[in-house]
């Protein structure tokens, strides 16, 4: 276990170097640049500006900001936090009830319930996240005569932290949470149903079950287990995804996320701050992947061969 560990974290050193080569390019591709920047890349060879960009960012200086007037270190201190909030609890929303779901509605094959939670997951994951805002907004309107928006309430912004300061945040974030988790739930649970219906038939569980233990632990210990393989191997891409798809949703709640400032730093060309925003995403998915191969190795130990 211990030698599949080193191997995977040494594989993400060239992994990451070539993510941040195709990002650099990426953000270098369009034509133009930042309007009446002061501080611009040096002019030369892709490489030379490559490894200017890249030193400085591992030395911890993110460059500036041109279209924000200020460190892109600044603004992505008072913007992380709220963005590491809300992509945790819609993961982890994501997986403690996408999975549950999935293993009731394979195990009730073709009853009510798996009616029922097929039709809702497919509605789930055709409607777009910021309709779904749209909607519970217009809901929250009709049902308590307010629309959710920002962070905190109007009397609440610049109030101390305090016990009332807190509710009030939370009273504003779990729209955010719910709308962003939403569709991954779908996802999750429509992919849990039927890697678990490929393994209830097989000789392993009939084995099982010969042996006499309970039906309840005999799926959650066993087939659950091998179902969730595929689920854990893209773990990784789903931070990735919350983080990048919630942009939409930041714009239509007010929200102060990466989401949102990495949308106006590709649309203004604000090279330092969009490249280093591409870099956290891509640092996301690498680390998220990384921690997916342990789990997987943990859990299913032919992983390991």
């Amino acid at each position: 276990m211990l030698r599949f560990v080193v191997l995977r974290v040494l594989w993400t050193v060239p992994t990451l170097f070539v993510v941040s080569l195709v990002s650099f390019w990426i953000i270098q591709s369009p034509p133009g640049e930042f309007q009446g920047a002061a501080f611009r890349l040096p002019h030369g060879p892709f490489f030379r500006q490559y490894l200017h960009w890249i030193s400085r960012l591992l030395q911890g200086d993110l460059g500036y900001s041109f279209a924000w007037h200020m460190p892109v270190r600044r603004l992505l201190e008072s913007r992380l936090p709220l963005t590491v909030v809300i992509s945790l609890a819609a993961v982890f929303l994501t997986y403690a009830i996408g999975v549950p779901l999935g293993v009731l509605s394979a195990v009730r094959r073709h009853s009510l319930w798996d009616y029922l939670l097929t039709f809702v997951g497919s509605v789930g994951l055709g409607i777009p996240n910021f309709v779904l805002a749209l909607l519970l907004m217009h809901a929250m309107y009709i049902s308590f005569g307010t629309i959710p928006g920002g962070v905190f309430s109007p009397a609440m912004v610049e109030a101390p932290w305090s016990l009332a300061r807190m509710l009030d945040l939370i009273q504003h974030l779990w729209i955010p949470i719910v709308v962003v988790g939403v569709t991954q739930v779908c996802a999750v649970m429509r992919t849990m149903r039927a890697n678990l219906l490929d393994e209830l038939p097989k000789d392993y569980v009939a084995a099982a079950q010969a042996r006499g233990l309970p039906r309840q632990r005999l799926i959650w210990r066993y087939p659950a287990r091998v179902a969730m393989n595929p689920l854990l191997s893209t773990a990784g891409w789903v931070l990735a995804a919350v983080v990048s798809g919630e942009a939409l949703v930041a714009i239509v709640l007010g929200l102060p996320t990466v989401g949102t400032l990495l949308l106006q730093a590709l649309m203004r060309q604000d090279t330092y701050l969009a490249g280093s925003l591409v870099m956290l995403l891509a640092v996301l998915v690498v680390l998220g992947t990384l921690l997916s191969d342990i789990l997987l190795a943990y859990l299913d130990p032919r992983i390991r061969l």
